[in-house]
């Protein structure tokens, strides 16, 4: 029987009975809709509930979804619907929908200082198993680098070149417009309120403190870390997922010491050149600005710099660079490898990547701070 879809309710006994017939297709979709939603109102007394779908001319997956849900809908308690009358061409069909799962209702729980609890736990264990990740992938890039060591010939001096050219050379024009601009920002704040004081000079001794012993540095490398540590990151977790990593190990090849060392390398001897050259720009930014707005001579700020800094503020700045660089470094590759098989997956880990990069990079400067201050620099 062929022609528009109908969904009729037949006398069988205490049973009831619903017979569908016609096309049962999207083309019908609303008369389907209407018609099984009806029928949904019908579950409650009889013992026992039958659908006959032999009548059905034709059947694609979304009025087979129908069938199904109307089953689901009128199965209550020890009451189950049954589907009769399943022709050979559709049984598959109506099980394989059959097999999907309904989406599983979302429990709202209340907040207890249990479950407060509970979830610090599970946060400072989290931590914790991080910081395993982050000193074990240490131990490896340094058990790599020793067998470099003692074999340099399996030194990769051209993928070394490659990355010191994407982090370091590629990122000069970003890092001195930045750092530039916050030296501008840095004399321009500083002028403004030392001059209610007659103490526009000054200026020049905060602006070259702060960009070489804190700002120059830490600006550098929270820049690198969103701009170097998420690149580590996606290209490792883009390899991790197209299976390359594991092919290296099949290959007799340590991932470590191919794709995490020169990596290291770069990074580590990248970020002291930043710093030097984001601190340079800062400075002349400072000036620049107390110049122009401050009416600092250029002679008279260089005179007052020279007496302001010491070797002291640059050797505290351009010591802390190599450390975050390696910190920046082992993060970014730890979450790249961490990668599954999914984009969702390498967009959350690229996103671990540099909060933790930055996190990281932040809680060592303040180590670094109270180590300098305690031994007087």
């Amino acid at each position: 029987m062929s022609g528009d879809p109908k969904l009729e309710r037949i006398a069988k006994g205490n049973a009831l009975a619903l017979c569908a017939t016609g096309t049962w297709t999207a083309s019908f979709a609303p008369v389907l809709e209407r018609m099984v939603a009806d029928a949904e109102k019908l579950a409650g007394g009889p013992q026992s509930i039958f659908i006959d779908v032999s009548e059905v001319a034709k059947l694609d997956t979304f009025g087979a979804w129908l069938i199904e849900r109307l089953r689901r809908s009128l199965t209550k308690g020890s009451v189950e619907a049954q589907i009769a009358g399943l022709s050979a061409n559709y049984s598959s069909l109506v099980d394989e929908v059959r097999r999907v799962r309904a989406t599983p209702v979302v429990e709202t729980s209340t907040i207890t200082i249990t479950g407060m609890l509970e979830q610090i736990g599970r946060t400072v264990a989290g931590l914790a198993g991080t910081v395993a990740g982050l000193v074990d992938m240490l131990g490896a890039v340094l058990a790599a680098g020793g067998r470099v060591l003692i074999h340099p010939r399996s030194f990769r001096l051209t993928s070394t070149v490659h990355h010191m050219e994407q982090v370091c050379w590629r990122a000069v024009p970003i890092i001195v417009l930045i750092t530039f601009l916050i030296g501008c920002i840095i004399a321009q704040q500083g002028i403004f309120h030392f001059r209610r004081f007659g103490a526009d000079i000054f200026v020049v001794d905060m602006l070259g403190v702060l960009v070489l012993r804190e700002i120059g540095v830490l600006l550098v490398a929270i820049m690198v870390a969103g701009r170097s540590g998420s690149a580590y990151t996606a290209e490792l977790g883009s390899m991790k997922m197209r299976e390359e990593i594991d092919a290296l190990r099949t290959m007799g090849f340590d991932p470590i010491e191919v794709l995490v060392l020169p990596r290291m390398l770069a990074l580590v001897l990248a970020l002291p050149i930043l710093a030097f050259l984001g601190a340079m720009a800062a400075l002349y930014g400072g000036g620049l600005v107390a110049w122009l707005y401050g009416g600092v001579d250029p002679e008279a700020f260089l005179l007052r710099l020279r007496d302001a800094i010491s070797i002291d503020h640059f050797i505290v700045g351009i010591v802390k660079a190599p450390v975050m660089a390696a910190v920046i470094g082992i993060v970014a590759c730890v979450e790249g490898l961490a990668v599954q098989g999914s984009a969702e997956s390498l967009g959350q880990h690229t996103t671990a990547s540099v909060v933790k990069g930055i996190f990281f990079v932040i809680v060592m400067d303040g180590v670094f701070a109270i180590f300098f201050a305690s031994i007087g620099m």
